[in-house]
């Protein structure tokens, strides 16, 4: 977007309506003699559209940028675009974006449904592939970022813009999901997926409800609080080294087929031991000093 223009007051603010730092990205405000009076008679829009900040009238762009060190501006999206479902920020272009390259042939729409809960993906095309869609985006995009259903319509819904009505975009029916992730139910099986099973009911506080093995964390009531109060069951329950095995993994394969998975390769008994090597004298000396006489400092014997 390049620098900030003269005689314009311009201000980067995140959500609590705060500036930003560098590097940090937040919605972009211009105050000037360039913004605009209101919308006549349209006292809404113009709520919307235009605020005070300490006496003055900035105008909300809407769009998401990035102020860096050298004090360009760089674009990062709309915040139109931007989502959060169950604690998860999404960036809804970015699964178009992944849509699109599927096939020259589809225009596509994604958009919330469901209580905002639930992704859902429209596709101005025909003939599509869906097994084959669906495996695409699971090859670009995170588990929680895949569209929980895929309808096709031959006409996306415009405004008169010109532009993609996202609000007549038709709702789909729900029930038909619920009934298709009873039908799926796969038990646990064997020792490690029981285990993990057990902690997914404990969390998720579905003890009279058993968890399909192969349901997706973060589409069956999961968030980020709930996977970090997950990670440290396991932890506790498991015995791993946080320092070796983050909560990154469960979060990007948030399955209790692949969290015990994961959980079997970083257990206990999968670490080899090493055998003992001999100290040099200057190593010796730290250790009996730290030891015998609780000395507790750290010691360079090269320069890095």
């Amino acid at each position: 977007m390049g620098r900030l223009l003269p005689n314009y007051c311009c201000m980067i603010l995140d959500e609590f309506l705060q500036p930003v730092v560098v590097d940090q990205e937040g919605e972009f405000y211009v105050g000037g003699a360039g913004v605009f009076a209101g919308y006549l008679d349209l006292s809404d829009l113009t709520t919307k559209a235009l605020m005070e900040i300490n006496g003055r009238i900035f105008y909300r762009t809407g769009d998401l940028v990035r102020l860096e060190n050298d004090g360009l501006l760089y674009f990062v999206g709309r915040k139109d675009y931007q989502v959060k479902i169950r604690g998860q920020r999404i960036e809804l272009d970015e699964i178009e974006k992944c849509l699109l390259n599927f096939s020259s042939h589809i225009t596509a729409c994604v958009v919330i449904k469901g209580n905002n809960n639930h992704l859902v993906a429209y596709l101005q095309s025909s003939g599509i592939n869906r097994e084959q869609l669906q495996e695409h985006c699971s090859s670009w995009l995170p588990q929680f970022m895949i569209p929980l259903f895929f309808i096709e319509v031959k006409q996306l819904p415009l405004n008169g813009n010109g532009k993609i009505d996202r609000k007549m975009l038709p709702s789909p029916e729900f029930s038909d999901m619920k009934a298709t992730t009873e039908v799926t139910y796969a038990v646990p099986r064997n020792q490690m997926e029981d285990k993990v099973h057990d902690l997914w009911c404990k969390v998720l506080e579905r003890n009279d409800t058993p968890v399909p093995i192969t349901a997706n964390f973060f589409t069956i009531g999961g968030h980020s609080l709930l996977i970090i109060q997950l990670y440290y069951f396991y932890q506790s329950c498991f015995g791993f080294d946080t320092r070796m095995l983050t909560v990154a993994p469960f979060v990007r394969h948030a399955t209790i087929v692949e969290h015990a998975e994961i959980l079997q390769n970083n257990s206990r008994s999968n670490i080899v031991a090493k055998p003992w090597l001999p100290l040099h004298i200057k190593q010796g000396k730290s250790f009996f000093g730290k030891n015998l006489y609780k000395i507790v400092i750290v010691y360079c014997y090269q320069k890095l």
